[in-house]
């Protein structure tokens, strides 16, 4: 199945419109929307285990919508995107990671946050060291799993 064939073409124009309104452009920092048309390239190459999720997500905005979402002026486009959030659970959830995975991977994007176009392996990103104390709370539990045998 080719990539155009995993959604429907209003799908696709749904997921285009969402995704710009999850991040648009932004000419002072020179990266594209994530309805660009490399990121939504690989979005649709890359869906994989999270098409079904994701057509979820996009057929419940479309019943929310009543018609293609970029038909919507931006004040009801604004309040459908609201209701979506708040009733679409981990659909919603999947449609968000899955544009927000594809475009911070994009080269344009890993440019301008001042990053080196590679995989991060096996040279690897070095951390700043945090606090580690944070993590006593967390230690200090008691342990939720029972041991194994």
């Amino acid at each position: 199945m080719s990539a155009e064939n995993i959604l429907t073409s209003a799908q696709r124009d749904d997921l285009r419109t969402i995704a710009a309104m999850i991040i648009p452009a932004s000419d002072a920092y020179n990266v594209p929307g994530a309805d660009d048309a490399a990121v939504q390239a690989d979005i649709l190459a890359t869906l994989g285990r999270d098409t079904d999720m994701v057509r979820q997500a996009l057929d419940h905005l479309a019943h929310l919508a009543g018609k293609p979402l970029a038909d919507l002026d931006p004040a009801r486009r604004d309040a459908v995107a609201r209701e979506f959030r708040s009733t679409s659970g981990p659909a919603a959830a999947t449609l968000v990671r899955v544009v927000l995975q594809c475009y911070y991977r994009d080269d344009r994007v890993l440019r301008s946050l001042g990053l080196e176009l590679r995989a991060p392996f096996p040279l690897g990103y070095t951390l700043e060291q945090g606090d580690w104390s944070l993590l006593d709370p967390v230690k200090a539990r008691p342990p939720a799993l029972r041991r194994a045998q």
